[in-house]
């Protein structure tokens, strides 16, 4: 019996455990800009802790960008019928609707962080 779309084909597996891999490499690379932000201290370099922050949320803001034009343009491919594995179409979909929901969660904490910041009594 063969697999609809490629689901249980072996390329479909690679892909996913691909997928799995950058998921882990992603959250590696938080926990290393994690740990180096704590590691460094603001009396030192003022400007280096602000700096590396700001170059770690752009590369994660393009990220997920990416991530979503990519979904974008594998969907309009299929609806053109340039793409024929739905199955591919689909785990872009679901990696772009998971990066931003945890773009999502990320800036509710940063919100909530800055909103116990301000309202602490000097």
């Amino acid at each position: 019996m063969s697999s609809i779309g490629g689901i249980g084909s072996a390329s479909g597996i690679q892909q996913i455990l691909a997928m799995r891999q950058q998921l882990v490499d992603r959250s590696t690379l938080l926990k290393d800009v994690h740990s180096a932000a704590q590691g460094a201290s603001s009396l030192d370099t003022p400007e280096g802790p602000v700096g590396g922050f700001t170059d770690a949320l752009k590369t994660a803001l393009g990220g997920v960008s990416a991530s979503q034009r990519n979904a974008e343009d594998l969907s309009a491919a299929y609806e053109r019928g340039e793409v024929t594995d739905v199955a591919k179409v689909m785990l872009a979909r679901q990696e772009a609707g998971i990066a931003f929901e945890a773009t999502l969660q990320v800036r509710n904490r940063l919100l909530s962080a800055y909103q116990d910041i301000m309202r602490m009594g000097v």
